[in-house]
């Protein structure tokens, strides 16, 4: 991952013809990466559907100050995500994919940036490579197809790093003037997008962004420059962007500063109080399961780049920087008490960019090491569509296919990737390699996964929903008394997103006609349970939903002699 000077043995194409065609594969990578299927699946977890009725309510209601979950106030999270997802609802209507939207075009506005920072130190053939490789990592992915705030904040916090690059003077060459000029927009757009950062998630922008700029500057030696990030028009446009919404919202909620400040913020990070307990080396298997498939291409440039730094004791000034936003963030999260997957989000574009940077290197060398990288590619596609095969009776399915469709089109997909990528390595047609391993994930979100409703029925609340509303035609007063008894916490938001009411769990009615929805294991409990009552109770009806059984009741009263 360093930047010593190299002699170029291989030039890249730069025909017209050879343009349009990255034009092509790039854009197409973006789209199927970031906004296919958006919305094929349901809600999954308990955050999508509690942050989607937030954002409904705030379309819903025209309060778009104070974030309400079930008519209460919900202070867990700033605004950003909420004024997204309500903007899109109001425009496409309230949806899955409408809700995911903002998430999606967070991803898509920080890989551009990102890939025009890298056009500005690197050259356009590592810029070309990361807009191939990071949007194809299953983090970005991931996080781009989740109604979360999670990459609202990593793409904001993106796009003000790269506009602190520019500030610190990382992308000055030949070509600059000699006495350098302050630079008002990349100040302005500082200010702004740190602000939307913070609007995303809270104090966390500041922190990492502060302790990225004074690790870089302590080991560059360039304070001078690192203080220019406190100029008055990036202060203003931090101050004009991200203050007055929490001003307004502790104006009318007394209680504002305490929760959120104080709870969520720092007892999240210094206490186990939300029980997101980790070991402390949980984020080495998160950063490698996010670079898949491209872990062993991270690793080996890891191991690269450490083996020349010893060597060389030398590294780029840009190449730190990077360095400094990836480590700081790992760090930073790690010493955190509160552990989740998405806080480490903000590195994957910082660890992308480097390694994009030294696969373009690597090809333009023809280094002997590109060729295992590849290898070590192949063995990745192939394990991971042998272990889909494998374990895919575990995968929370409820249907009668075993397995499912979409896990067998997984599995012969990327396994024919990985026979291909090896057989291309072996050939030393390593760029070839390396672009089809790029296209492998974009070309399966495209093309193989029409029976993405069963992972549907697997995993979100939806599919019971709207069965239980159409083609059961349960009555609205039974709907209306609809309860839950045992379900997971994600089920139990996603049911009330689609009720759109909170549902409460089950209790004996007293004669109240009701559906229940219980887990496999609790509706066993629950017929064990109304045993001893005298209800009139319907056949149950198998509806999936991560094993979600819906039994309608008519009625009852405890049975004599029987307890309750």
């Amino acid at each position: 991952m360093s930047e010593a000077p190299t002699a170029i043995a291989e030039k890249p194409q730069s025909s017209p013809a050879a343009r349009i065609g990255w034009a092509i594969l790039i854009v197409a990578t973006l789209y199927v990466c970031y906004f296919s299927h958006l919305g094929a699946i349901g809600f999954v977890g308990p955050d999508e559907p509690r942050y989607a009725w937030i954002a409904r309510d705030m379309a819903e209601t025209g309060d778009w100050v104070t974030p309400r979950l079930y008519g209460k106030p919900w202070f867990e999270k700033p605004p950003l995500f909420y004024w997204g997802a309500a903007l899109s609802f109001k425009l496409f209507g309230v949806s899955e994919a409408a809700a995911r939207l903002p998430s999606a075009i967070s991803a898509l506005l920080a890989t551009l940036a990102l890939a025009w920072l890298a056009l500005r130190l690197y050259g356009a053939e590592t810029a070309r490579w990361l807009l191939l490789l990071l949007p194809t990592t299953v983090g970005m992915i991931g996080f781009s197809h989740a109604a979360a705030t999670d990459m609202p904040f990593s793409g904001m916090l993106t796009i003000a790093m790269v506009c602190a690059a520019v500030v610190l003077g990382l992308t000055r060459n030949e070509n600059s003037p000699i006495l350098p000029r302050t630079p008002w927009l990349a100040l302005i757009l500082f200010g702004f997008f740190l602000g939307l950062a913070v609007l995303a998630k809270g104090p966390a922008g500041i922190l990492l962004t502060g302790g990225t700029v004074f690790f870089w500057a302590l080991f560059t030696k360039r304070w001078r420059d690192a203080f220019r990030l406190f100029h008055p028009a990036a202060i203003a446009a931090f101050c004009l962007t991200a203050l007055p919404w929490h001003i307004l919202c502790a104006r009318r909620n007394p209680d504002f500063f305490h929760i959120f400040i104080i709870e969520h913020n720092f007892k999240r990070f210094l206490t186990p109080e939300f029980q997101h307990i980790q070991p402390f080396w949980f984020y080495i298997p998160v950063v490698l399961v996010a670079f898949l498939p491209w872990t062993v291409s991270l690793v080996c440039s890891l191991l690269g780049g450490s083996k020349n730094l010893w060597r060389t004791r030398n590294i780029g000034e840009s190449s730190m920087f990077f360095l400094c936003w990836a480590g700081f963030c790992v760090a930073f999260f790690t010493i955190s008490r509160s552990k989740l997957p998405g806080y480490v989000l903000p590195a994957v574009p910082a660890i992308g960019l480097l390694l994009s940077r030294d696969l373009s290197r690597k090809l333009q060398q023809s280094l002997g090491s590109l060729r295992w990288i590849c290898f070590g590619i192949a063995l990745t596609f192939a394990f991971m569509g042998v272990l889909a095969g494998v374990e895919s009776e575990k995968i929370p399915f409820v249907t009668d296919m075993r397995p499912a469709p979409t896990v067998t089109q997984f599995y012969l997909v990327v396994v024919l990737a990985g026979i291909v990528v090896g057989i291309l390595a072996v050939l030393k047609r390593l760029r070839v390699a390396l672009m089809l391993a790029s296209i492998v994930l974009p070309a399966f979100l495209a093309f193989g996964t029409k029976d993405l409703w069963q992972l549907d029925e697997g995993v979100s609340a939806r599919p019971v929903t709207l069965i239980s509303k159409a083609e059961f035609h349960f009555p609205e007063d039974l709907l209306r008394n609809a309860a839950t008894y045992k379900l997971k916490r994600g089920l139990v938001f996603g049911l009330n997103f689609y009720f759109e009411r909170e549902l409460p769990e089950w209790v004996p009615p007293g004669g109240q006609r009701s559906i229940i929805f219980a887990s496999p294991k609790g509706s066993e409990e629950l017929r064990k349970r109304l045993a001893c009552w005298q209800y009139l109770v319907s056949p149950a009806v198998e509806i999936c939903a991560d094993g979600v059984r819906a039994t309608s009741l008519a009625g009852g009263r405890p049975s004599s002699g029987q307890p309750k």
